[in-house]
């Protein structure tokens, strides 16, 4: 299909070709399937990409591989200088990228200018990291010894990406990847490969030499076997994965084979805790925009919310006040401030927890916990169709609840009450992932002691926005391994360390 085809109109055509991105060209499946991407919020076509199998990776990675040969020899400086030019062309085309966000995740048009905003901060930080991977020189504790530490890259990297930030989560680990001298192969999630396509073309054109950057794209079906050949790979030397933790466990697994480095961003379980003493104005500001974000299909959003006793009607009223005012429809759609799920077994996920939830004693006080009505569903003149669930809040919610104990990602908000310190804690932690938490409270004793006692790798306190390209980004327990963003540990992710000793003949 091309560019021309599309259902909207782009400044730049080039960047909505749909073919995959190899050694600089274009490329279709070695076996010519095609899949189609499917617009959530009209629930109709409006692009296909190459169905690639496992029998398309080696030329990818052979691609890369060569290219990294030439590129491991660049010097930092001019790394950094490639990688300042690919951030300006991004920006520059933040119109272009915007308008395919929306048809592929489904999100408003605001938020996806929102989310290449946020992806540019990665590609800026990663501007000044590439200067900045030194190694040491050591003062050995044997006389006349000197021990010295170099960086170099690790090689040909495979970055598996999901559908839910497909700019903002490629573009940290692309960036990352080659302000470290490395190539990559990138595998889009198939419900967003355009917007990745997009981003490798825009990088081909600032000058990273061709097979620096590959896309991949595949089908559902086809996404097993292309991920596992990318893992398997002997050229393949890291692998970097966010999605869900049972699909990181089989990447972690894969990986283990050859004892190959990987950094594995993971699902999330964020429990958002405010406490009796806490600015309301300031915590429902912070919850609004994390929970109802791309209707709640953030792995950081907010998905259990613990209210104490004191505030917690309080709470309720003004947070269903707030939501009522949401605009469901299509992202394109003026005035939509909450757009589709991207996927309909997301809504078929949050049906069965919300009835799961009304069936132990909670109660719904906004929304009813259903897919909308394809015919009658506001989409802001789509036509019908989409996959539409109105923001949905339900109280008295217990941890023994499916929507307490996985993952929702869908527009399903649960409170539950509590009273002590301690006993929140509790239920905070009693969850096999750790990715992020988010706590209110004015104490700011108690405040330190909720960020040392919460197992999670990131804490907002007083903020439900806590990523940023300065700081660490990444989960401990089932929530993954590794980080993403932040001084020096992203770039570390993806350079190996070799140590050199020296004798020094008539040292002092």
């Amino acid at each position: 299909m091309a560019s021309t085809e599309l259902p909207f109109q782009l400044s730049d055509e080039s960047l909505g070709q749909l073919d995959c991105l190899v050694d600089g060209k274009s490329v279709a499946a070695r076996s010519g399937k095609r899949f189609d991407v499917i617009d959530p919020g009209s629930g109709k076509v409006w692009a296909a990409c190459p169905d690639c199998s496992d029998e398309d990776v080696d030329a990818a990675v052979q691609s890369c591989h060569k290219a990294f040969l030439e590129y491991a020899k660049w010097t930092p400086r001019r790394r950094s200088q490639t990688l300042s030019k690919w951030h300006h062309l991004i920006a520059e085309a933040k119109e272009d990228l915007a308008r395919i966000l929306v048809h592929e995740t489904g999100k408003p048009l605001a938020e996806a200018y929102g989310e290449i905003d946020y992806a540019l901060t990665f590609s800026w930080w990663f501007v000044g990291e590439a200067e900045r991977a030194h190694g040491n020189s050591i003062v050995s504790a044997v006389p006349g010894r000197r021990a010295i530490t170099i960086k170099q890259p690790v090689g040909v990297a495979a970055a598996l990406v999901p559908w839910n930030f497909p700019v903002a989560l490629s573009l940290r680990k692309m960036a990352a990847a080659l302000a470290a001298g490395c190539a990559m192969v990138v595998k889009p999630s198939p419900e967003s490969p355009v917007t990745v396509l997009a981003l490798a073309r825009l990088a081909l054109r600032a000058g990273f030499p061709p097979g620096a950057l590959n896309v991949l794209t595949t089908s559902l079906d086809g996404t097993p076997a292309v991920a596992e050949a990318l893992c398997l790979h002997p050229l393949v030397r890291k692998v970097t994965f966010t999605g869900s933790t049972r699909v990181g466990k089989i990447i972690s697994g894969l990986c283990a084979r050859n004892l190959k480095k990987s950094t594995l961003e993971l699902g999330g379980n964020c429990p958002f805790i405010v406490f009796d003493d806490a600015n309301l104005e300031q915590a429902m500001g912070q919850l609004m925009a994390l929970k109802w974000r791309h209707a709640g299909q953030a792995c950081i959003s907010s998905n259990r919310l613990y209210v104490q006793r004191g505030v917690h009607d309080r709470l309720v009223e003004e947070l269903v006040a707030r939501t009522s005012k949401l605009k469901v429809g299509h992202g394109m759609a003026e005035g939509t401030t909450m757009g589709p799920v991207t996927t309909p077994r997301s809504l078929d996920k949050a049906e069965d927890m919300a009835k799961d939830a009304l069936a132990k004693g909670a109660k719904m006080v906004l929304g009813n916990g259903m897919r909308m009505d394809n015919n009658n569903n506001n989409t802001g003149g789509s036509g019908g169709g989409g996959y539409f669930m109105e923001p949905t809040v339900m109280t008295g919610v217990t941890d023994d609840m499916l929507m307490s104990g996985d993952e929702i990602f869908a527009p399903l908000l649960g409170v539950s009450v509590f009273d002590s310190e301690d006993e929140v804690v509790a239920r905070a932690n009693n969850t096999s992932m750790g990715l992020a938490s988010y706590v209110f409270t004015k104490d700011v004793d108690r405040m330190w002691r909720m960020f040392e006692k919460l197992e999670a790798g990131m804490i907002g306190l007083n903020t439900g926005n806590s990523s940023s390209a300065e700081a660490p980004f990444g989960g401990i327990k089932e929530s993954g391994a590794g980080k993403e963003s932040g001084k020096d540990v992203a770039i570390e992710e993806f350079l190996v360390t070799k140590s050199g000793t020296l004798t020094v003949e008539g040292h002092w």
